[in-house]
């Protein structure tokens, strides 16, 4: 079993940049990209999932004034 996968995100706008993941509670329990300058583009960012169960997650994107988030699925 592999607990890692890729999140694709694509910034549309330069500056800094913030991935965090959440339970389907609400509750942080991941920090991918912290606060990092990124210009606009699309990237591919591993994540290591080792430590979570199976579930449903949500990661939240921020890059200047945009927001956004998706769902994901995650089983061991």
């Amino acid at each position: 079993v592999n607990p890692s996968t890729n999140i694709e995100v694509d910034v549309p706008v330069n500056g800094n940049v913030m991935l965090k993941i959440y339970d389907v509670s609400g509750k942080e329990v991941a920090r991918l990209i912290n606060n990092e300058f990124r210009n606009a583009g699309s990237y591919s960012v591993d994540f290591n999932a080792s430590f979570l169960s199976s579930g449903v997650y949500f990661y939240k994107l921020e890059a200047g004034t945009f927001t956004g988030i998706k769902k994901m699925l995650f089983v061991k």
